[in-house]
This record gives C-alpha cells, structure tokens and sequence, in this order.
C-alpha cells in the first residue's frame, strides 16, 4: 500500500468487531485477550453456534463497500499494515486493525507524532477539577504539545475545550465510531475538533456502541499518548484503567493532587502513592516528557494598558467585576468591553454568576 487506506483483511477484522459487538459485550472483563485474537480465533471464542452464519458472512464481506461507507460518513481510514499508522499504537499487542479519523487523517498523524499528553478524568468533575484540566490543556496547547482525551463529559471535554481556547488542534478517542458525537450532546465540540484536529475510532462508520467499547477505547487514549494525567477520579474509574494501559506500556503516568476531603481525589493520590508524576501545572507535565526545564518558555505577552493592568490585578484578587472596574477606574460601558478584550486575550475567564477568574 503507497497511499493511505486500508486493506481488505483488515477491513474486514473491524467489520468482525461490529458484528460480533454484542458477544464482545458479555465478555468485557477480558476484552484486551479477546481483541488480540485474529478473526477466525474470536469467531471461534464468541460466536457460538452462529458460528457458521458468521464464517459466511465473512467470506461474503464487501471491502469496497466498507470504504465506500467510511467516504460517506467524511472518514478517512489507514490500517495497520500501512507505513504511517502510528508507530505507539502498533506498540500494542491489540492494535486496531484499522483506525476511522474524522477531521483530517495527515493532522492526526501528524499531532499523534508530536508527543501528546492524555488528561482524563471524571464525568462528574468538580468546579476546581474542570478548572484543573482546562487550563492545564490550554498552557500545554500554548507550549506546542498537542492535547489528546475521550471527549466524554467532565475532565475530558474540559481538556478538549482548553485547547481549543488557544486554537491548537486536539485529539479525541471516542468509544463509539468516529462520525457521531458521543455524547450526543457534545455535537459542536465534536465539529470544533475536526475543524482544527481530529477524532479518531477502530470502529466502523455506523457500529451500535456498547460498553466494551470504552475501556477498550482507554487502551487507544493511553497508547497514543506520551503522557498520561488523571485529573480527579473515584477507585474503578475508566481514568484508572487508561493509567494502568500506560504504565503497561511503560509510558509516564501524572496526577493532579486534590482535596483529601474529596472522593475525586482517591484516584490520583493513589496514582501518587504508586509512582505516578504529581502534576501541579504545565511545567510539570512539561518536565515529566522532556526532562526538567527542557520543554517550556512561558509564551510571550503584550503588554496591557495600565487601566487593564489594573483591572486584572483587582480581579486576581478576587473582587467582583464592579469593583474591579472602580479600582481600575473604569465606568460600566468602557469595563465591560475591557472584561471583554481580557477573556478574548485568553487572560481571564467568566464564570457562572457574572465573576471572572484570572488565567495562569
């Protein structure tokens, strides 16, 4: 193979994964030996009696239809017996057959070669989690490191958005196939990271998504990755299960310290506890991939107008916006367009309740 595709044996291995989703799931618990095997070994171990539909079923299978499939639903596809499919993910003793990426596959390719750093962490985040991950994304994006997550709710959107706030392209690993947002309510972050990055699947255009699909999606999270940071994340979370395929793999593992008060914060310290980086800020992260101080320059900033100064240093403080814009001296029409200039700068951030909080 010259160009980018796949070919028809491992067309056909996916078009077994979706066929057999169903059997898959009543076995999840040793999904990573199930999905090693060859197709007439997982025919052997799942289909039962269905075994001989499925055998036929397989000999007819249509490979130019499949591709035509992916064309309609704006994928593009390349296998593993391509000479560009990702060297980290060939790494696994389970390696997708084929990989679905939505967006543009050169991108892809081209931000899974430049060491990304997965943050993942908790559907159900706090307030200071979500915080966590979102500005840890954006420095990261700022400093040139591509940012990879699952894009489900919480901790992995939160990482998908910072990015995106400093218009770096980000990478999402989805559970379900790369065309459809999931969730479904994630439709415009899901077009906002093609649009710039890329969203990438082992599963066909069209596959019904079930649970094993997700821990078998971690795998994928942590094997593209350089990095991995768990950011807030109760025992047993699927944050966990991405670190334990990381440290398999021999890749670092970060965490971000929390409230001992906390449930969400079990995870990482016992990350912590085990070995993992603490992870306090970018820099951190940073020096965990390249070595202390190797990686990062603080980007450059203009200069701010002195009435600016002044009202980002009253907001640092805390105060509320209307006496930030006092102090800084500031009537309502001229601050609010100055509130305004400072989040589109990437300085501050408004927050539910009309606050603003200062950006690191």
């Amino acid at each position: 193979m010259n160009e980018a595709g796949a070919c028809d044996k491992c067309l056909a291995r996916t078009w077994l994964l979706a066929r057999l989703a169903g059997h898959l799931d009543r076995h999840r618990d040793r999904i990573d030996a199930l999905l090693e095997l060859d197709a007439p070994e997982l025919i052997a171990a799942l289909a039962g009696r269905q075994r001989p539909t499925v055998e036929r079923e397989l000999e007819s299978f249509d490979p130019p239809q499949a591709r035509r499939r992916a064309t309609d639903a704006g994928l593009e596809l390349i296998c593993r017996c391509h000479s560009s499919y990702p060297r980290t993910l060939a790494q696994l003793s389970s390696a997708p057959a084929v990989l679905h990426v939505a967006g543009s596959l050169d991108r892809f390719l081209a931000l899974a070669g430049r060491s990304p750093v997965a943050i993942v962490g908790a559907r159900r985040a706090s307030p200071y989690g979500l915080d966590v991950a979102w500005t840890l994304a954006r420095r990261l994006a700022v400093a040139g490191v591509p940012v990879l997550s699952g894009m489900a709710v919480g901790i992995d959107s939160a990482a998908h958005r910072g990015a995106l706030h400093s218009d770096a392209p980000t990478i999402a690993v989805l559970g379900g196939p790369a065309e459809r947002p999931y969730p479904a309510r994630a439709r415009a972050l899901h077009r906002r990271i093609q649009t710039c990055g890329a969203v990438v699947s082992e599963l066909a255009p069209g596959t019904a998504t079930r649970r094993w699909m997700f821990p078998a999606r971690n795998r994928l999270i942590a094997a593209l990755s350089a990095l991995t940071v768990v950011v807030e994340a109760r025992p047993g979370s699927g944050a966990l299960i991405t670190a334990g395929y990381a440290r398999e793999l021999s890749r670092p593992v970060g965490a971000v310290p929390g409230l001992v008060t906390s449930p969400l914060a079990a995870g990482p310290h016992e990350l912590i506890r085990s070995g993992a980086r603490l992870i306090d800020g970018p820099e951190a992260a940073l020096d965990a991939l390249f070595g202390v101080g190797a990686a990062f320059e603080p980007p450059a900033r203009p200069r701010l107008a002195p009435e600016l100064e002044a009202l980002l240093d009253a907001l640092a403080e805390g105060q509320p916006p209307t006496a930030a814009l006092a102090r800084a001296g500031l009537d309502v029409d001229v601050g609010l367009a100055a509130l305004a200039s400072l989040e589109l700068a990437g300085r501050v951030r408004h927050e539910p309740g009309g606050r603003y909080s200062v950006l690191p």
